[in-house]
């Protein structure tokens, strides 16, 4: 804008048009989320799949030494090699483990389990445990009438 107070009139049209959009979205959320029923089993199971712990596997070849950019690669392939042999992480053997990176060892599979997994993303917004329970008292309380 230079001096004359009109120059911001054109940005106000997308601004109002973005709010009306988020607020139809929330009144629809609002109503979708009220009536959800979460099947829980089910919801376990797609949780469970063993290929969302791969950056745990790449983050534990950080951790035993490995440039992230290797362990990246090594995963990579590990994914791929997964895949293709049609195995979970679970299910493969340490020497399975140990071609595509030495550094892996036997306490490899510790990181294949998703509660452990979950326990241990502690950041802002990272879903331990702790951080949901945390966020949940925060909004109950945030969204409570006095």
């Amino acid at each position: 804008p230079m001096t004359y107070n009109r120059d911001l009139q054109e940005d106000k049209e997308p601004l109002f048009d973005s709010i009306d959009t988020i607020d139809m979205a929330l009144k629809v959320f609002t109503e979708m989320i009220t009536g959800m029923d979460v099947n829980r089993a089910k919801t376990t199971a797609a949780a469970s799949d063993p290929m969302l712990l791969a950056t745990d596997l790449a983050d534990y070849l950080v951790n035993h030494g490995v440039p992230f950019r290797q362990a990246h690669e090594v995963i990579g392939k590990l994914v791929a090699y997964s895949i293709e042999q049609q195995r979970a992480f679970g299910d493969m053997k340490l020497e399975e483990f140990q071609r595509f990176s030495t550094a892996f060892g036997a306490d490899v599979t510790a990181c294949l389990n998703l509660e452990t997994a979950m326990a241990a993303r502690k950041g802002i917004g990272a879903p331990s445990p702790q951080n949901v329970k945390a966020q949940l008292a925060r909004w109950r309380k945030a969204l409570t009438p006095e």
